[in-house]
């Protein structure tokens, strides 16, 4: 859930003031995980689901903070635009009926979300990026009233001295535009999914998330379309690196990341604090031991796999992985499953004895993703010792399997293993993810988008997985 701060005005004293206060806490950080003073819990998961407040034309509907004091539901929370909302899970054990648990909690909370909705004459769509959005749209009217949000804003402004952010993005199409405020952040919509994992197996979890992100991915497209234009299958993944684009290549704020990582988790927070420059210096009068300024800091970079220190009921620090590639939607069983298909991939790699990151070297896992990201289902990637594979076979014939038996090992029941591994195996067979739904009913109906987010909201509504849409 996003970080609240109290004001938007910095002077150069916070930025000084907040920089120690980092340096300290990353300090503390380091020293807890040397003296084993995290959290030992690990195999815990959850989930955040990005979703957009629409209209009876499924176009946005910029309403969040009426429709959040309807609901009345403390996991759903503000995005950065006023038409985005976030639905957080409850995290749970990976045992037994969890996925069960976790489709029954997110369906419960996804329809008191709809009957909300409904009596505002609006309702909710998931969904990487509406095909139908337009830039305008995008304006920072429509940003959300949290302080955070202008603060962020106005910061990646000063940072890149008042120029207009670039956006130039190459795919079937060529989208080149300027935007004058980070608001393009907000057209980009995911699932993310979270794992606590205990500080000894960080570091394998971590890299297997990476190298897992290629076939995530690629199962797991839905934005084709952006203004219009069709661009890569998960256009997201570009659309939001250059979204909050500081103007250093060098310090991209979203990234793929710099490397595996060695050792521990420490080394990405001491990357934060030596390499990228505060956006939100914000003093909290809070312990050293609540990590509040690393987490905040934390919280304005956006790797695509992102360490994250949260605690535990009883106040003790732990280590989670946010995997951030994975759009929204298409449909509640879409979401679980491919969430059942991350635990149960990351947890089969991670235990490997051969670790995949001694096998895959970093820049190829890296190319793996942005090839996958721009073609999906369509392409080919490296693979551990198997060399260039097309991915649908590597998902089938492979991973898949993996994924089975590494939620095998984390005791999940076997009836929602079969269930949810099998909605992603049907669609990889047909290979009809989000994405290239979208693109055949174009292919059936013609270049009309609003028409296309209608027909998408329709079938999201009829509650089955993307793979049985029809045209």
């Amino acid at each position: 859930m996003g970080q609240e701060i109290r004001s938007s005005e910095f002077s150069s004293h916070d930025f000084r003031a907040f920089s120690n206060r980092l340096k300290e806490e990353t300090s503390l950080l380091l020293e807890y995980i040397r003296h084993r003073r995290l959290s030992q819990r690990s195999g815990v998961g959850g989930f955040e689901l990005e979703a957009w407040l629409v209209n009876g034309n499924a176009t946005p509907a910029p309403i969040n903070e009426k429709f959040l004091q309807r609901l009345n539901q403390p996991l759903v929370v503000p995005e950065l635009a006023s038409f985005n909302v976030e639905i957080n899970s409850s995290p749970r054990t990976l045992r037994g009926d969890v996925l069960h648990r976790m489709a029954a909690e997110l369906t419960k909370t996804w329809e008191a979300c709809r009957r909300t909705a409904a009596t505002m004459n609006a309702d909710l769509l998931m969904i990487g990026i509406p095909p139908s959005l337009r830039q305008e749209q995008l304006s920072i009217e429509h940003m959300s009233s949290m302080t955070r949000y202008h603060a962020l804003n106005e910061q990646i402004l000063r940072m890149r001295q008042g120029r207009p952010l670039q956006l130039d993005i190459r795919g079937k199409e060529h989208l080149c535009t300027t935007h004058e405020d980070v608001m393009l952040e907000a057209a980009c919509t995911s699932f993310q999914i979270h794992l606590q994992v205990s500080p000894e197996n960080a570091v394998r979890t971590y890299n297997a998330a990476i190298i897992a992100s290629a076939p995530m991915v690629a199962a797991c497209a839905n934005s084709l379309y952006l203004f219009g234009h069709e661009l890569w299958d998960e256009t997201r993944i570009p659309l939001f690196e250059q979204a909050i684009e500081i103007g250093s290549e060098h310090d991209r704020r979203v990234t793929f990341g710099n490397g595996y990582v060695h050792g521990s988790l420490a080394t990405c927070f001491e990357e934060n604090a030596s390499r990228y420059p505060v956006l939100l210096p914000m003093i909290m009068e809070e312990d050293p031991s609540r990590f509040s300024h690393l987490r905040l800091h934390n919280g304005t970079i956006w790797r695509w796999n992102r360490p994250l220190i949260g605690f535990d009921p009883d106040g003790t620090p732990h280590i989670r992985i946010e995997h951030r590639v994975v759009p929204a939607g298409p449909s509640v069983l879409d979401c679980i499953a491919n969430a059942a298909m991350f635990f149960g991939l990351i947890h089969a790699l991670s235990t490997l004895s051969n670790p995949p990151e001694n096998q895959l070297e970093f820049p190829i896992a890296r190319s793996n993703f942005y090839l996958a990201a721009r073609e999906g289902l369509h392409t080919k990637i490296q693979w551990l010792d198997r060399g260039a594979i097309p991915i649908q076979t590597l998902l089938i014939e492979h991973l898949l399997p993996m994924a089975r038996k590494g939620l095998e090992k984390l005791e999940i029941d076997r009836t929602d293993i079969d269930a949810y591994t099998g909605i992603i195996e049907a669609r990889v067979h047909t290979a009809q993810n989000g994405a290239e739904w979208q693109r055949r009913w174009v292919a059936r109906h013609g270049n009309n988008m609003n028409a296309l987010n209608k027909a998408y909201h329709e079938r999201q509504n009829s509650a089955v997985p993307v793979h049985e849409w029809g045209f």
